[in-house]
Formats: structure tokens, sequence, C-alpha cells
């Protein structure tokens, strides 16, 4: 075997070779090889020039192209032909996403061009060019690292776990001795809401409570008539204490700040530095110990089941409804979750996605065509209902998704208004009850398009769901099912219903293609 292969690579190699590595890479992996497998298939039919496995990774990653002896060498282990490896406008034949799986992943190619290299000084200046902060960005590469781990930490919940010792509920006074233990003090301050400037609106924003270095959190003495967030701060401090020693690198507790934080939280520059990327990281490790102290895995799970999820019960234990929401995501057995904390008039300050949801916007600017539909978005509407729930057909492209949400409106502690949903897709759901999901979820999209975007859930889908709904111990799906159903999509321009959506925009991008299809077609 050897690792310097004969011949060179021709021009045509060169020029057309752009994607032959993710596509050797995407072959291999969809048979099931490893690449020492692969070399070794490569050996049983010519030994002169099979590659070695650097060889065959060096290829894969676009960092050597073959020589076309050793290109028709691997067309022949896969029956392929030597051009498809050629065929920059093939697929890539991806293995397909998990269904209810995270988001799919873009195929960084040609790989040359995602060098971490030239990464590290494209990154800093699309960040300067779209006005994105480096806090914004690094909580963009926190979120999706949470979604693929699937909100799976299991660092940090060991550390709840040892310092709250799995004790639930916590009361406030379990909190202030935890405190106590931790050699913290707690100094209180009067402080009412402000105006502060967030993107490009100005918002009341409310300072709950900080951590001074080494040992001293102070707390907003409107904290102490609402017990349910008072427990969160001093969990989080508890969490900054006994993570990072207490060196105050933390941002504070606000209010109505963009995601992730507050308007004085971290740098708002665009651009970002590594100390960015620390301090947004040190906060979500806070923010998730606060969560895993106040509502242990165990003994939370039995208590989610007892009320058969519904969010409202938390208050019985004096926990937040995003605390619920977020430790439901991450506890319940079944693990299709998402959750979103939606501000007015159009932004995501919170984001989970265990189960791939497209978003209905953007966490960094406000989209200018939102759907309509969606639950979250219809409630921040201060004309609906405070809370209620909802199944939802997203038509995406080609695909059509089901998921059932249970959403809230509510305000922070400055008084903003805003909106936490709690979802699941229920596709997964349906499919280990033992009933193909696709039937059902066209059943419930043809009764919505026949009746203008929404309509009741026909009676067989709707005796499925209930089963399912059963099975999951989840009350707001059966809620749900008494109320229509709705054609949700991630853009309104893109709305399938027969009558578009009022307000719905028209892409421009799509009548240009539209435009180039009737030319194309009049040419046929």
């Amino acid at each position: 075997m050897h690792t310097v292969q004969r011949g060179q690579a021709v021009p045509e190699l060169l020029r057309k070779g752009h994607f032959l590595g993710a596509k050797l890479r995407a072959v291999r992996k969809r048979n099931g090889l490893t690449l020492e497998e692969l070399s070794v298939r490569c050996i049983q039919r010519d030994s002169d020039i099979a590659p070695s496995v650097s060889y065959l990774s060096m290829i894969e990653s676009g960092k050597r192209t073959p020589s076309r002896e050793l290109l028709e060498l691997l067309a022949a282990v896969f029956q392929r032909t030597p051009a498809w490896f050629l065929d920059e406008s093939a697929d890539f034949e991806l293995p397909a996403p998990v269904p209810g799986g995270a988001t799919a992943r873009v195929p960084l190619e040609p790989a040359f061009l995602f060098s971490k290299s030239l990464l590290q000084v494209v990154i800093p200046e699309l960040l300067a060019q779209t006005g994105t902060s480096g806090r914004q960005f690094a909580h963009l590469l926190i979120r999706s690292h949470q979604e693929l781990s699937r909100n799976d930490f299991p660092d940090l919940e060991r550390a709840a776990d040892s310092v709250g010792e799995r004790r639930f509920p916590l009361s406030v006074e379990d909190l202030l001795r935890l405190c106590r233990r931790h050699g913290l003090e707690i100094r209180w301050f009067d402080r009412k809401p402000v105006l502060a400037r967030d993107k490009d609106r100005e918002v009341r924003s409310m300072v709950r409570s900080f951590f001074q270095a080494p040992r001293v959190v102070y707390a907003n003495r409107a904290l102490q008539a609402d017990p349910a967030r008072l427990k969160f701060d001093l969990a989080a401090h508890i969490a900054h204490k006994v993570l990072h020693g207490g060196d105050g690198l933390k941002s504070a507790h606000a209010t109505g700040g963009e995601m992730g934080g507050s308007p004085e939280g971290g740098s708002s520059a665009a651009g970002m530095n590594a100390q960015d990327v620390l301090h947004a990281w040190r906060d979500f490790e806070c923010s998730f110990f606060a969560g895993a102290l106040l509502a242990p895995r165990v003994p939370f799970r039995r208590f989610l089941a007892r009320e058969r999820y519904r969010v409202e019960a938390g208050a019985k234990l004096e926990l937040t409804p995003a605390v619920v929401m977020r430790r439901m995501t991450k506890v319940s057995p079944y693990p299709y979750w998402h959750f979103f904390d939606a501000y007015p008039p159009g932004y995501l300050r919170a984001v989970y996605r265990g189960n791939g949801i497209p978003l209905p916007w953007g966490n960094l600017a406000q989209v200018s065509d939102p759907c309509p539909n969606w639950a979250v978005f219809r409630m921040i509407d201060a004309d609906h209902a405070a809370c209620g729930s909802q199944i939802s057909v997203l038509r995406d492209g080609e695909r059509s998704l089901l998921y059932c949400c249970h959403s809230r409106r509510v305000h922070d502690m400055a008084g903003n208004p805003h909106v936490l949903s709690v979802g699941v897709d229920l596709a997964p759901a349906l499919a280990s009850n033992g009933v193909p999901s696709e039937p059902v979820i066209d059943s419930i999209l043809r009764e919505c398009l026949h009746r203008r975007g929404e309509a009741r859930v026909p009676k067989a889908a709707a005796q499925m769901l209930d089963a399912v709904a059963k099975v999951l111990n989840i009350a707001w799906i059966g809620d749900a099912l008494a109320k229509p159903a709705r054609i949700i999509c991630p853009r309104s321009n893109r709305c399938p219903r027969p009558e578009r959506c009022e307000g719905a925009r028209p892409s421009r991008a799509r009548e240009i293609a539209d435009v180039r299809e009737e030319i194309l077609g009049r040419e046929a």
C-alpha cells in the first residue's frame, strides 16, 4: 500500500473536482465503510495504486486530488462512473435526516473555500458587514451546539445535583441557605425600569441582579415580590460561584433585551473576539445549571408526568413558565421538542429546536414577512387569549410537518409583553405508535386547504393523535384537538393556502424564478 500515488491529477480533475471529496465521503458513509475498509477494498482491486487511509482522508477533505487511475479505482469500488465524481451538479447523496431531528447540515464544499484560516478572516468580516455583535454570534453558536447535542450536558446536571442534592422543590429560603453555604452575600438595591436601546428599538429594561466578584450578589428588591424570578437569579449566581469560582465574568440579569441577555450584557460592537464567546458560554452554563438545580431531572420528570406536562402547574412550585418549558424539553423521555421566547414585533430572544422546526423569525433582525398563523406570532397580538394550544401543519417546500405547541403571553419584570411557546413534533410519535405519519398529516392538510387554511382535525386523524397524546402524557395536545388546526409556513411569501394570508408579501426571488421557468416553457 502506497502513500504516494502514481500519476498526476490532470487539469480536468483540478477544474471539476471541487466536490469530488465530498461525494467520495458521502458515498463511503452511505455504504457504511470506514476509511480503513475503503483502503482495503482498493488494495483488493489494485494494490499498486491503492491509497492509504491518510491519503483517502486528504482526498475527502479536498487537500489532494487523485490521479485519473486512482479515481477510476475508487469509482469501480462503488460501481460508479468517474464522471459521477466530477459532475458538480449531481447530488451529494447525504444520508436522510432522522425524522424530527436537528436541522439538516450544509456541506462545506468546495472544501478549499471553508478552510479554518479562511473562515477566521471571513467570519469577522461577515459580522462587521451585517452589524452582528460577537455576543449575538456566540449565542447562535451555542444554540446550534445545544440543538445538535439535544440539550444533553451531563456535567452541568451532575454539578447541580451535587449542590442541591436533588431536593425538589426548593424554596426561596432554601436558595438563600445555599448562597450562604457557598459564601455568597446578598445585598439589595432599588431600581425601577429604564428605557434601553436594543437593536433598532427602545425597550423597557430592568436590572434584576448581578454578581460582583468574588462573593456578592446584588439583587433588586422588587424580586422579593416575585419568588419565581428570585429563585432563578439566585440559582444562576450560585452556578457562577460553583462553576467559575465567582470571578465575575458573567452578564447581569436584566429584562427586555435581545437573545440570550440584556441590552447591557457583553459588547454591542460588530465583530467578535474570544472573550465574547467565553462570556456567552458561561452565561449559558449558569442558566442551564439554574434550571437543573430548581428542577432536577428525575423528580421534575415525575412532576410533569403527574401534571400531564401542563405549564401552568409550575406555579405550584414557584417556577417561571420559561424554566418549566425549558426543562420540559430536557427531562422528557420524548426528544422532539422546540421552545421559543418571542418579543414583539418579531424577535426571538431564545430558541431551542430539538425537533428541527424551521424558524418563524430570525434572532438578529425582524423578519419582514412572518407567517401570521404561527401560534407564537398570533399570541403577541393582545386581542388573542393569554394562552392556548395549536395543531399546525407546516409546509416547508414539498414537506408537510406536524407540530403541536402550547403558548403563553406573559410580561417580563419590566412590563414588556412576550410569548413563550413549547411544542413537539408529532410525526415521530405517530411512527412510534405504529401509525404512518404521512397519511395523517395529508388528511389534516387537505381539510385545512379546503377550508381556507384552518379546520378541525378529521375524526380518524384526531383519534390517532389523541392516542399519541395519551402515550406522551401531554394534556395540551388533547386541548389543541378541540380547536381548529392551522397551516403555517416558514415565511408568508411561501404560503400554500389557496388564498394568501393577509399581508403576505411577494418574494422577488420567486418571481424571478417564475419568469425564468415561463421563458423556458415557451421555448420547449
